[in-house]
């Protein structure tokens, strides 16, 4: 016959410290929010109204424009990873997301390399060219000239009245 001494823990809190202590050991660290733009697009995303400023870590990758009512204009301006702060009036960060611009998704999309120059293409149905990050400066400014002279914004002129 076995004696046992001392006092025994009741069943329930051992299965709690154990239930506890795995999910401690197991639980990852809170990660903030994350949202996919392609280059070139713009993405619609809801905030809460109390928003009053907006923080943009690179703007050489993604811009952002609050509107009224807590709506958020964001556009991937360049291809990589930066965050986006969201702040109250208080200066209390209300929301804290990881913006990821990726490359477009369009099916159109024709890349031509010539050696280690590179051209893009829109092929839908007729192949014309397309302003995309990483192709050859030569080829990016001809066609960023063409369609700034076309509207009159960067690259080119409006044409001059008479």
């Amino acid at each position: 016959m076995s004696t046992v001494y001392g006092r025994r823990k009741p069943l329930s809190a051992a299965l709690a410290w154990t239930l506890l202590a795995a999910v401690a050991f197991f639980a990852q660290p809170a990660r903030a929010d994350e949202v996919s733009v392609s280059v070139d697009e713009a993405r619609i995303m809801k905030l809460p109204d109390r928003v009053a400023t907006i923080v943009i870590g690179n703007p050489l990758i993604a811009d952002a424009a609050l509107q009224g009512g807590g709506i958020l204009v964001l556009t991937g301006k360049g291809f990589g990873s930066t965050n986006l702060l969201a702040l109250d009036r208080s200066g209390k960060v209300i929301k804290d997301t990881t913006i990821q611009v990726v490359g477009p998704a369009s099916r159109d999309l024709v890349v031509v390399y010539k050696g280690i120059e590179r051209e893009s293409y829109s092929c839908a149905p007729e192949c014309e060219r397309r302003l995309t990050l990483g192709d050859s400066p030569a080829y990016f400014g001809a066609i960023l000239s063409q369609a700034g002279s076309r509207t009159g914004g960067p690259g080119g002129g409006a044409p001059a009245a008479r």
